[in-house]
Formats: structure tokens, C-alpha cells, sequence
């Protein structure tokens, strides 16, 4: 399809500043910000804020939301310039899932099957690249000289650990925009309209110590009840209706000559609709184990409610599309993947918002992460058009 003249100028410039693009997305990705690392956190928000003030100024407002034990939420604002001007949120996290010193030992992955070339690194997928090319769409988007909506960035540095401390700066920005885009990357180059909820469960299981030689019939081991537990969770879930249940960590015991008295173990649970929600909460409470003397408790905690294509979200696909067929795509294809993000949380308030804006890549949470750099110019110049086009609010 043929690109429609405004709409080939920004694709032209979006290409031409390419590898300024690549170099910014390569710089934050030095940047190593563990969701676990609060300094390397601290130090990665203090450069990306940094960076964005060197593409686009000083914001018209800025506020940084202290994280606690998380990584700090930082907001900024740019004035929009058309009249009655919308405002559109773009929302990208900042920290990573990789071990702070991940980055040494880090090889670059080869050229594809097709010698296409590919950029990896901890983060550079999901999503450090997201962040480069959300701040270069509004640069560009602004170099176009075309009306533009209020802009807000909000970076947070808890997402990979469940936006424990940033969902409600997330929710209530969100309630004051009038779209949300997530810069989180795409599914081989389609946005992301439905992510399951996901279910973060600690399990513990009290049982009774005793000698595991001398009277091992006094003790009733946690560990035992905990393992019955695990593999009758397993059985809980539903592939063909999207339920997936994973025990990803177990711990228990005191020594090897003790019968255990506490265990615990971390349940990651993933589900497509409310209706399995309730389902997996009721069976996991049924689960009984074999010795009557283990208690077992449940934390149910339900960290991202399911996201689907609400009706508000619908028109802002539809744009996006009208965008991609101006900038000379032949498609926008659109689908439900089963990871959540902080889209899941806009979209459950019923809210406009789109997903998986950023990177085309593969290998998220993956050694091979990686992305192919020669795709950065059109996902930067979508974002740039869309943000064009909503100079006003989104109507249905």
C-alpha cells in the first residue's frame, strides 16, 4: 500500500535517525536496573529521565512516586499543542528480569536464517526498546510540525515483580488520559488486545518437627503435604480454557535430619476470564493432603485481572490500523498473548488502551533476547502517527 505524503515523511525520518534511535535503545540497555536492585534502579530511572530531557526538553510537569522495596514511578509531562488538545499516556517499565551483571557475560546473537541482523541484550526486548522509540515518536511527531495531544511518560520500576507499588499511579494517570499506549513489545510485529490474569500464590504448608531418626511417627512433614499439594494444583489447570499453573519455587525444612514443620511454595497462575478465576480459587481450596496434621494456607493474590479488547479499545485499534495503512503497511495484526503487563490494569477499568507497541523481537526473559533493529524506524513512526491523530479524544 502506498503511504500517504505526510505519512511518508515521517516514515523517511523515522529512518533516517535510525541509528540514533538503536544508539539510545543500546545505552539504556548498558544500563543494567534489576527489579531487584534498588541503586541500579535509582541510577536507571536518573538516566532515562535524563535522556528523555535531552530528546525532548524539560517537562511541563514531572512527579516521582518513591517505590519503597520497588523501583521509584516517574511521570512527565509535555504540554500538547493542538486546541482542546487530548492527552494520550504511554507507559513503559524500566527494570528488567536479569541479575545486575547479566550484561558481561551477554553474547550477541548471530543474523537470522534470512541475514537479518539482530541487537540482544538483558532488557532490549522487553522493553528498553519500547522506552527509546516512545520517546523518539514524540520527537518526531513533534519535528512533523502537526498538532499533538498532552503527552505523558510513566516509567515504573516494578513491572517484571507485578507493578506492586506502581498500579495505582498507573490507574489513576490513566483515569486522567484519554488513551493508553503500552510500549511493552510486540508479538512478532502484532499489538497485544487480551493477556490473561495472572495469580501470584505462596503456599504454605505448617507441619509438626521431629527427629527424622529417633522418632520420625511424632512428625508430620510440611515438605510431603507441600509436594501432595503442588501436584494436585498442577491438575487444576485447563490449557483449552487458558488456565496454566506453574510452581516455580519450593522451599522447606531445617536440616536433612529433621521432619520438616513449614514449606512453602510460589504458584504462578495464568487464566483468560474471571469464570476460571473463581474456578482455580475454589478447586485449590479443596485440595486436601494426606496428613491431617499439615495445615496448608493460601495466599490468593490475584496480581493482573484478565485484559480483552474492551469496547473502548476497539476504535483506538482501528485507528491504529488507519495509521499503519497510511505509513504503506500492509496489516496491523492484533492478538491475545498469554504474559500480562500494565495494560491488564488499564484496560479492566474500562479504559482505551493498547499493548505492545515496541520492540519486534523475540526471547523475552530469555538468554537469546534479542531484537531485529532494522523495525525500529516503522514502530517508531506508528507511535509518532498515532499520536497525530489524537489531538482530540478518542471517540467511539
Amino acid at each position: 500500500m502506498t503511504a500517504s505524503p505526510a505519512a511518508a515523511a515521517l516514515t523517511t525520518r523515522a529512518q533516517e535517525v535510525s541509528p540514533r534511535i538503536v544508539d539510545d535503545i543500546l545505552t539504556l540497555v548498558r544500563q543494567e536496573t534489576s527489579s531487584y536492585d534498588l541503586p541500579g534502579l535509582a541510577t536507571g530511572l536518573d538516566f532515562l529521565r535524563e535522556l528523555t530531557v535531552q530528546r525532548l526538553g524539560r517537562p511541563d510537569h514531572e512527579h516521582r512516586y518513591p517505590g519503597g522495596e520497588c523501583g521509584d514511578t516517574l511521570t512527565l509531562t509535555y504540554a500538547g499543542t493542538g486546541a482542546g488538545a487530548g492527552h494520550v499516556l504511554l507507559v513503559g517499565h524500566y527494570d528488567t528480569v536479569w541479575p545486575t551483571g547479566t550484561l558481561a557475560g551477554w553474547e550477541q546473537p548471530g543474523a537470522s536464517e534470512d541475514g537479518r541482523e539482530k541487537l540482544g541484550g538483558p532488557g532490549i526486548f522487553d522493553m528498553k526498546t519500547g522506552l527509546a522509540q516512545g520517546i523518539w515518536a514524540l520527537k518526531l511527531a513533534r519535528e512533523s510540525g502537526a498538532p499533538l495531544p498532552t503527552v505523558t511518560f510513566l516509567f515504573n520500576g516494578d513491572e517484571e515483580i507485578g507493578s506492586l507499588s506502581s498500579r495505582p499511579v498507573i490507574e489513576e494517570t490513566a483515569q486522567k488520559a484519554d488513551v493508553t499506549l503500552v510500549l511493552e513489545p510486540t508479538a512478532h510485529g502484532a499489538v497485544k488486545t487480551a493477556r490473561k490474569g495472572t495469580g501470584i500464590f505462596q503456599v504454605t504448608a505448617t507441619g509438626v518437627e521431629a527427629h527424622a531418626g529417633l522418632a520420625p511417627q511424632d512428625g508430620a512433614s510440611a515438605i510431603t503435604a507441600l509436594s501432595e499439594f503442588v501436584v494436585a494444583a498442577a491438575k487444576v489447570a485447563a490449557p483449552d480454557r487458558g488456565t496454566t499453573i506453574n510452581t516455580g519455587l519450593f522451599r522447606g525444612g531445617s536440616a536433612i535430619n529433621v521432619v520438616a514443620g513449614q514449606a512453602t511454595a510460589g504458584v504462578d497462575i495464568r487464566v483468560s476470564s474471571e469464570a476460571e478465576q473463581a474456578r482455580v480459587d475454589e478447586e485449590l481450596d479443596a485440595i486436601k493432603v494426606s496428613d491431617p496434621r499439615v495445615r496448608i494456607d493460601i495466599d490468593h493474590a490475584w496480581n493482573r485481572p484478565p485484559m480483552t479488547l474492551n469496547a473502548a479499545s476497539a476504535p483506538l485499534l482501528a485507528l491504529a490500523r488507519e495509521v499503519a495503512r497510511e505509513q504503506g503497511r500492509d496489516s496491523l495484526p492484533d492478538t491475545a498473548v498469554g504474559g500480562a503487563s500494565d495494560a491488564n490494569f488499564v484496560a479492566a477499568l474500562g479504559l482505551p488502551v493498547l499493548c505492545g507497541m515496541g520492540a519486534v523481537g523475540d526471547g523475552a526473559h530469555a538468554q537469546g533476547e534479542f531484537i531485529y533493529p532494522d523495525t525500529v524506524p516503522a514502530q517508531t513512526a506508528l507511535v509518532a502517527g498515532l499520536l497525530g491523530h489524537l489531538t482530540h479524544p478518542l471517540r467511539g
